[in-house]
């Protein structure tokens, strides 16, 4: 067992992954590729027969999978695939027809356009460059100590007791090679170091390394990425146990991998959709304020209060979420209305629709065994199963509530009954639902379609996201969701977040960097608890947290205790003031969605997006780019000062329209009312000319462009408007002593704005 300091609380989660065997003293069962020979080949890949150290005899096969996408496999036969499958295939294999394979003496080269590899035959090695031959990434030759012992896992595999336990593969890692991505991880961006394994666990806060959503998929600063296509419970040794080498243990009937060229981040992660999937854009209305009843008892009679009090103080919101106490305590989550609380939900939902809200339920996908529905789903076979037969009470919430059955979504009866506990309530007129949990699948459970719950466990969240948001877009129209949990290819599930942070300065800085990681794992649309979730925060915490919140891809107040802006009356200015810029912003904002959801590129971006060439980029991780313009620095201490990396290039201060040189730290000094936002000097900025309550269904109204620092020496800039009824171009560009700007496309600009200029504009429109 790991080491645990004495007298301080470890948490056993019901559903902890299993520990790997350990082989015993003087036992064999390490084996590692010596030498291939070709079999088979086409245009697009290659089938080797190797050998290994173990005089075992195992088949590598390489394909191109897309233009600069290369796949490796290797297993005992040529039709294994991973165990996750039966419930759900995640990646998808493309095609480039420029494809070639060249054999030449020892040694084979498989070209994919931006990326090649080239595979030695004996002894084997495997390599990767780009079009220009300049090397990217390849296999770690083993590191033997003194004693001859190898120090590091070859590209091979490993058995215990006689049985096959996993593969393994190893990467070279130079000293100044930076990485990032693996999920929602919390620690700092830069993962060299560390050593994530991708189990999802209910990780109580985001302070550790364990996380509500792994994706087995890094981003290197070299300029590709790795994608390993398993839904078990991969580990990735980031140059922790070998400074110089990347190992990845892969415990399934086969280690299958993806090197995704870029060499920026954005064409990595455009490649990475292509085989898995592009994100799903929220409804542009998902993008104002979700106002949370918080986790305690709720009523009709308080929902329809909180309703009135945030339009009577001129609170944006567009989205109402009722959390667990909308169902009976004690019976969660059967989807049922508490009918003492909630006489009358459906005249309920038509008076919060009049007033412009949206509403969100909150669920999960156990149902407690003292639930009304647990004795019909259990005898119907709608739970995972214990390997006797049993159904799996599992003690999902920690003793905290009663033990639950866990829904069965390798079942399609099970699946289909579930969303008809859904459909009612969407025909009611609940717009969408909070998917809490989802991380509980033990590893011993059994389910419907044979897998075990080790295999099951980490794609079951796919499952169950996936049939909330189908009926969600049967009655709705859209197919939005609101997920604590996620796995490879969830991106297809907008939105998510970043489950029950604790209030501190610190957790919201650990939040932060999750959601940077998060969006260099290919998820956009991504949020957090405003404020934090556990406990109440102080009232700078909570204008600070509201702050980051207004200027993240999505934004929800929510916790524990209340987070209305009320109940902060010594701030509750300076917290509605942030979400105000926020919908002055929305034009902006929208824009940067869209654009995320057609090319996979984060909203809230990480420094290194832009700046990849920049090592100080892949290394700050409390500030961020929202979209391409806006470079946010939350206040992550209750000091009212903190340092600012800004990247090369020129840079306006939003607040005061100081011009600053980048590619520098700076000190931000900032009263509460501010949080540190600075604008790319020259940008056009599209916002509101006037704000309402809501965001809304429709386009947008008037917009005013905001253009920042722009001057002769700052040449043309193109700026994109996108809105429910297309996209707009507006170009800028100095003409004369003054600014030119040409607006295409239906956008109504009412007039531009200058800040840290004072020269003549004219605006055409064609």
């Amino acid at each position: 067992m790991p080491y645990r300091p004495p007298l301080v609380a470890h948490e056993y989660f019901v559903a902890d992954p299993p520990e790997l065997p350990v082989r015993s003293h003087g036992e064999g069962g390490l084996s590692a590729l010596i030498s291939a020979e070709p079999v088979a080949s086409d245009a697009a890949g290659v089938i080797l027969k190797a050998v290994t150290s173990a005089e075992e005899t195992l088949l590598v096969q390489l394909s191109v999978a897309g233009e600069g996408v290369i796949r490796v496999r290797l297993g005992q036969d040529a039709d294994a695939r991973t165990r996750s499958a039966e419930a759900i295939p995640m990646v998808t294999p493309g095609e480039f027809a420029g494809a070639r394979v060249e054999s030449r003496e020892e040694t084979i080269l498989l070209d994919a356009g931006s990326l090649r590899a080239e595979i030695t035959l004996a002894p084997w090695h495997l390599r990767f460059t780009d079009a220009s031959g300049a090397p990217l990434l390849e296999q770690d030759r083993g590191h033997t100590d003194i004693s001859g012992r190898l120090r590091t896992l070859p590209f091979g595999r490993s058995s215990s007791g006689g049985a096959v336990v996993g593969y393994h593969e190893s990467f070279v890692a130079p000293a100044d090679e930076a990485f990032s991505g693996f999920g929602e991880s919390f620690t700092r961006l830069d993962k060299r170091g560390q050593r994530p394994v991708m189990w999802n666990f209910d990780a109580f806060g985001a302070e550790s390394q364990r996380a509500y959503k792994n994706i087995p998929f890094y981003l290197s600063s070299r300029g590709y990425g790795v994608l390993v296509d398993s839904g078990t419970p991969v580990e990735f040794d980031v140059c922790q146990s070998t400074h110089s080498c990347v190992q990845i243990v892969v415990p399934d009937d086969l280690i299958d991998y993806y090197v995704i060229a870029g060499p920026t981040p954005s064409e990595v992660l455009d490649r990475f959709d292509l085989l898995t999937c592009r994100p799903m854009l929220p409804p542009k209305w998902a993008f104002g304020t979700w106002i949370s009843s918080g986790f305690f008892v709720d009523t009709q009679e308080r929902v329809m209060a909180r309703a009135r009090r945030i339009r009577e103080r001129g609170i944006p919101c567009d989205v109402l979420h009722l959390d667990t106490y909308w169902q009976t305590d004690g019976h969660w989550s059967d989807l049922r209305w508490d009918a003492e609380g909630f006489p009358d939900p459906t005249g309920m939902l038509a008076e919060l629709k009049e007033m412009g809200f949206k509403v969100c339920l909150w669920m999960n996908p156990y149902i407690s065994h003292l639930s009304p529905i647990f004795a019909e789903a259990a005898e119907s076979g709608y739970f995972l199963k214990k390997p006797d037969g049993e159904v799996y009470v599992a003690d999902c919430w920690h003793g905290s509530y009663p033990a639950c059955g866990i829904v069965d979504f390798t079942d399609p009866a099970a699946t289909e009954w579930f969303k008809g506990l859904l459909r009612p309530l969407l025909e009611q007129g609940v717009q969408v639902f909070k998917t809490d949990f989802a991380e509980g699948v033990p590893h011993d459970a059994v389910a419907a379609n044979g897998m075990s719950g080790t295999d099951l466990h980490n794609v079951y969240t796919l499952l169950f996201n996936d049939a909330v948001s189908e009926v969600t877009k049967e009655i709705a129209g859209h197919g939005m969701v609101w997920a604590r949990s996620s796995f490879l290819g969830g991106q297809r599930h907008s939105a998510q977040w970043s489950g029950d942070t604790y209030t501190s300065y610190a957790a919201m800085g650990s939040t932060l960097r999750g959601g940077l990681a998060h969006g260099l794992s290919g998820v956009p649309f991504w949020s957090h608890d405003a404020g934090g979730f556990t406990g109440r925060p102080t009232d700078d915490l909570y204008v600070r947290w509201t702050q980051f919140g207004a200027l993240s891809p999505l934004l929800r107040l929510h916790g524990t205790t209340s987070r209305e802006p009320w109940e902060f009356p010594e701030v509750e200015a300076e917290a509605v003031e942030a979400l105000r810029l926020r919908y002055r912003l929305m034009p902006y904002i929208y824009t940067a969605a869209v654009e995320a959801a057609r090319t996979g590129a984060p909203m809230m971006r990480a420094l290194c997006v832009d700046y990849p060439d920049d090592p100080v980029a892949w290394q700050a991780d409390l500030e961020y780019l929202l979209g391409r313009d806006l470079l946010v620095a939350p206040m992550t201490s209750p000091e009212q000062v903190r340092k600012v990396y800004l990247p090369e290039g020129e840079w306006v201060d939003h607040w005061t329209g100081e011009v600053l040189s980048g590619g520098r730290y700076v000190t931000a000094a900032t009263p509460l009312d501010r949080v540190p936002l600075y604008v790319r000097r020259g940008a056009v900025v599209p916002v509101l000319t006037e704000q309402g309550g809501t965001v809304g269904d429709g386009p947008f109204g008037e917009i005013t462009l905001v253009a920042y620092g722009v001057g002769a020496d700052t040449g043309e800039t193109r700026t994109t408007v996108s809105d429910l009824d297309g996209d707009t171009t507006i170009t800028a560009a100095p003409e004369g002593e003054g600014l030119r700007v040409t607006v295409s496309g239906s956008a109504r600009i009412a007039g531009v704005e200058l800040v840290g200029a004072d020269i003549p504009i004219v605006i055409t429109t064609i």
